[in-house]
């Protein structure tokens, strides 16, 4: 069986890929490394494909003696990099935290893996690779009109978490160049879909909305992101590390642009149509609140290389994808339950929109 290192396997982009990927190659073993922060969650693995083929190993991408131990003891030669903090709003209030875990626990990890694999002889063997998980917000913003960013775009990082993200990519691709080590890239938009944290965008309004708590929506709603179901980013990946060029970057979207007011509004026709509130819509608890600081306006993905290369194409449209979403967060109440009961979710709705953010 091939064995391959996930790090951040618990978390939501991680445990969707260890999903995937159980399902779709049965000659595969999984070993999961997460330190099991606030939006890792064991409850996201519960229910696996052949769960007899995923090990799960608490700890720290940082703990780079631990790192190698997995990857001699298992005979490891491949490692999928999730492991990652990953939200704006969050990097603004502490953006050491993003750079301890994004930048030094990645050069950590790459340490591990180059020097493991070096002094096995692996580093020339077409089996090793270093896949690195990565965003589009590392290309900084796009006005209305302007070309989608592609692979030759230059980085213009414009917060802390894309500025720590940036930093990690050139950190994967200077450990390819610098000392041989087998890596790909991959820069993706925006995901959506189950065992999403409900401190981000769609499953805050929709748990908000079935509780009839105001939907915040920053500024006026007119920000326009690209949109990728987490399936059809699992499945990018996947082509990505059977199939990518070593040393390669591969851009991967969902070939949609809406802005976020109307995301929330879809969120909310979805829910006036599956759980309908007697003489009123959903739209009315839309509340516009304080626009967070230097909130980059545009995102749009080109995503010809790894469609051209790859055969790779987004099979989810944002319609279908929404009403997925919104059916699982109704679908799995003790799940939502648990996470919104625990004091750092709690803490965080209470510093972002409380505290710093005043409802026009």
């Amino acid at each position: 069986m091939e064995k391959i290192l996930v790090t951040g396997g618990a978390g939501f982009i991680g445990a969707n890929f260890i999903h995937f990927a159980l399902s779709t190659d049965p000659d595969i073993e999984i070993f999961n490394l997460d330190a099991l922060t606030y939006a890792g969650n064991l409850s996201n693995l519960d229910i696996l494909p052949d769960p007899a083929r995923h090990y799960f190993i608490e700890g720290r991408i940082e703990d780079t003696s631990l790192v190698m131990d997995i990857l001699q003891k298992h005979e490891i030669f491949k490692v999928v990099h999730f492991a990652a903090v990953t939200h704006v709003d969050r990097s603004l209030l502490d953006p050491e935290r993003f750079v301890a875990t994004n930048v030094w626990g990645t050069v950590s990890l790459l340490n591990a893996a180059y020097q493991v694999w070096r002094e096995q002889g692996m580093l020339d063997d077409p089996c090793v690779q270093f896949h690195h998980i990565s965003t589009d917000e590392v290309f900084g913003e796009l006005q209305q009109g302007e070309p989608s960013f592609s692979e030759a775009t230059p980085y213009s990082p414009n917060s802390p978490y894309s500025a720590s993200k940036a930093a990690s990519d050139h950190f994967v691709r200077a450990y390819h160049h610098s000392f041989g080590l087998p890596i790909t890239i991959t820069n993706c938009t925006n995901n959506y879909g189950q065992f999403q944290y409900p401190e981000k965008l769609i499953p805050l309004m929709v748990l908000n909305a079935v509780n009839q708590k105001p939907l915040p929506v920053y500024g006026t709603g007119s920000q326009v992101r690209d949109w990728l179901y987490v399936t059809d980013h699992c499945e990018a990946i996947w082509s990505v590390l059977n199939k990518g060029r070593a040393g390669e970057t591969y851009c991967i979207g969902g070939n949609n642009q809406p802005t976020n007011l109307e995301v929330v509004q879809a969120i909310c026709s979805i829910l006036d149509e599956l759980r309908p509130i007697a003489g009123s819509s959903y739209t009315d608890l839309i509340r516009f609140v304080t626009d967070r600081p230097g909130h980059d306006f545009r995102y749009a993905m080109n995503i010809n290389k790894i469609t051209q290369e790859l055969g790779w194409s987004p099979r989810t449209d944002l319609k279908t994808g929404l009403k997925k979403t919104v059916q699982w967060y109704l679908d799995n109440p003790k799940w939502v339950q648990d996470v919104i009961e625990k004091n750092e979710y709690k803490n965080w709705i209470t510093d972002n929109y409380t505290k710093q953010r005043t409802a026009k």
